[in-house]
């Protein structure tokens, strides 16, 4: 009697990051209903894939301002010019909301973008309601204002201006030197207490920039943008996220002396997230570019989560418990002192806030 073998299933291929890019895979996203998973067809044939490049498409949203109830930050609106994000961090958390555009949060986040052309004539419109309330517009909370496309699209400039011009309050967070770019505008709101900028800094290490987040600014660049707005008066930040431990948690005390060295008068951390897709995605990152501290890397991650690879109640997911969550907060606290980073910036003034005459508007006489 012949014995029939069930043929052997390709093997995966090696999980390779395309040059310039932080994602290892492009993983489906949780709401599709079938996986794909790139295999060997045995042959062995060396070949050179093209460069992916980025795609970007109009955004049609018909609103701009998003709210928000979370209790555990600062704002309760924001503004995001731009879905997905070139910078490619392999951390980011923003990346599962590529799923809900049927797209993967992996590499389709960082190739295939989506802009918003309408944004400052939707702030405009927002702005005027007679309904509004004044509260600051937190801009880079999901994805940034100021990555590579912006200096194309100048989307985020556009929305400035519309502040400017009702004397809204805003607070920028970003890890682009491009800010600087718009620092005529957020000077002179600074002076009324109505612009604050944090500049993300994770590594003081290029190569390790590098590979974490392939198209961002370098960390010196970074650094250069807090001297610049500082300079200009601007409130500036430096916000060290996300921690990593086991991989530039001994990097913190390091960070705050570079920042406030270049003039910065406050400092904020975050714990590494990991939720929905992102668990997998970083953990490709981590098994291709530091194979021998991945699993270190996981299991420090999970002890400041209760065992868990992510905890989303308010308050822990940005801190993390534990006796090393704990060393974390100790080592921030004690950094914010030695390097007098503890000084907040005097509040935003809401006071000022006041729909300029729109187009066609009578004027008024006396």
């Amino acid at each position: 009697m012949k014995q029939h073998r069930s043929p052997a299933r390709a093997p995966a291929l090696p999980r390779v990051a395309p040059a310039g890019r932080g994602a290892v895979s492009n993983r489906s996203g949780r709401f599709e209903g079938v996986a794909r998973e790139a295999v060997g067809d045995g042959w062995d044939i060396e070949e050179e894939l093209p460069a992916l490049r980025t795609q970007a498409t109009p955004d049609a949203t018909r609103t701009i301002i998003t709210f928000n109830q979370s209790p555990d930050i600062s704002f309760d609106r924001s503004i995001n010019p731009y879905r997905g994000c070139e910078h490619g961090c392999s951390y980011c958390f923003a990346r599962p909301t590529h799923a809900y555009l049927g797209l993967s949060p992996g590499l389709d986040f960082e190739t295939r973008l989506l802009y918003k052309p309408d944004a400052a004539r939707l702030l405009d419109r927002e702005l005027r309601a007679k309904s509004y309330q004044p509260r600051v517009i937190a801009m880079g909370t999901n994805t940034d204002p100021y990555q590579p496309l912006e200096r194309k699209m100048g989307i985020t400039r556009s929305l400035l201006e519309v502040m400017r011009d009702f004397s809204h309050p805003v607070g920028i967070v970003t890890k682009s030197n491009l800010i600087a770019r718009d620092i005529d505008i957020l000077g002179p709101m600074a002076q009324r207490r109505l612009a604050r900028a944090a500049i993300s800094v994770t590594t003081l290490d290029r190569r390790l920039a590098r590979a974490m987040e392939p198209r961002a600014a370098t960390p010196e660049r970074r650094l250069d943008a807090i001297r610049a707005l500082s300079a200009a008066g601007i409130p500036t930040a430096v916000l060290v996220a996300p921690i990593i431990p086991g991989l530039n948690d001994h990097e913190i005390e390091a960070i705050a002396e570079a920042a406030a060295e270049a003039g910065a008068t406050s400092m904020g951390y975050v714990l590494l997230r990991l939720p929905l897709e992102i668990k997998d995605l970083f953990r490709e990152w981590l098994e291709e570019n530091v194979p021998d501290r991945a699993s270190r890397v996981l299991k420090l991650l999970r002890e400041m989560r209760d065992g868990k690879d992510y905890d989303a109640r308010w308050f822990e997911r940005q801190r993390g418990n534990g006796p090393f969550a704990k060393l974390i907060a100790d080592r921030a606290r004690a950094a914010r002192s030695r390097f007098g980073l503890g000084d907040d910036p005097p509040p935003f003034d809401l006071t000022l806030f006041k729909p300029p005459p729109a187009p066609g508007d009578q004027l008024v006489l006396w």
